[in-house]
């Protein structure tokens, strides 16, 4: 039998698509699964988004209208199958209900567990080995933003940003609730920052695969025409969100040290590209959850 499911939770923006790909080159021994749970979030009968709630026609048009939390565990079940250690990467915030609302076990798995805040219920939680991908609000924010808003909006379909799929609140609610239920270690927490990732790819992904039984080859960075093809169909689901991941063949450390730059700057490279407005709502959104980012990196692994 292969060894328990790795699951890297993250919130949206955080490199994890570049990250997923690394383990995407492991077909021999593992098998993805791309954010399986954002299907049932977004669009099935469980749904706890806003974004579609009064949109049946783009729910039906996504292909998941009937897709339940129980048929998204079946899913990762049978992804095992064939004796292949299961990869999962996803976010957190597709566990929960928006801006802190109490959550329950999905109807589809099971009845209400007391003291449980996500969907899915304990015997299910233990069965993953939890780890956990984090970047600066600062970067993600922006990033997520542009894609909600024209041009790139026409291709992925979110039409309008919202602050409550920031993602960071709900991952550190997330993070506490392992750890308080012993589902993770605090001693040995994964928790990889996405800037480290970017610095030193090879190093990240070395410690990462010894923390979670995987054995790491340096070709795992580097993605042929078979590998994009691959990943390619995994993502199509959610489109334009993942064009740069795809195009990519390789993950290099940058050549260039990351500029530490004021709130001013940001401010007005917001503006710029987005408008008074938007650089309002970016700089509210990175303001309320540096808090949490910054909570979540002092468990960072240090390469």
């Amino acid at each position: 039998m292969a060894p328990r499911p790795i699951f890297a939770v993250t919130h949206p923006r955080a490199c994890s698509t570049a990250f997923e790909r690394v383990f995407m080159t492991r077909r021999d021994a593992m098998s993805s699964v791309h954010e399986p749970f954002g299907d049932a979030f977004y669009y099935g009968p469980e749904s706890m988004s806003e974004r579609f709630q009064d949109d049946d026609a783009a729910r039906e048009a996504s292909g998941f209208s009937n897709i339940t939390y129980r048929d998204i565990v079946d899913q990762i079940e049978d992804a095992g199958k064939e004796g292949k250690r299961v990869f999962i990467k996803d976010m957190a915030q597709y566990l929960f209900r928006p801006d802190g609302q109490p959550t329950q076990v999905a109807p589809s798995l099971g009845q209400p567990e007391t003291n449980n805040p996500t969907r899915l219920p304990l015997n299910i939680l233990r069965k993953f080995h939890f780890t956990f991908l984090i970047r600066h609000p600062r970067r993600s924010i922006p990033s997520y933003f542009r894609c909600t808003v024209p041009p790139l909006s026409k291709v992925t379909g979110f039409e309008h940003f919202l602050p409550s799929e920031a993602g960071y609140e709900e991952l550190v609610r997330f993070f506490d609730f392992v750890i308080d239920e012993g589902l993770v270690d605090k001693r040995q927490v994964t928790v990889i920052d996405a800037d480290d990732l970017l610095d030193k790819p090879e190093e990240t992904i070395r410690v990462y695969c010894k923390r979670t039984g995987i054995d790491f080859h340096p070709s795992m960075l580097v993605w042929n025409e078979e590998d994009k093809q691959y990943a390619s169909g995994l993502f199509e689901k959610w489109k334009g969100f993942h064009d740069d991941a795809i195009k990519s063949d390789s993950l290099r450390a940058r050549t260039h040290a990351q500029k530490q730059v004021s709130a001013e700057v940001d401010d007005q490279e917001w503006t710029e590209k987005y408008g008074v407005e938007g650089q309002k709502l970016i700089r509210a959104t990175v303001d309320a959850n540096v808090g949490y980012y910054e909570y979540l990196r002092q468990f960072r692994v240090k390469v």
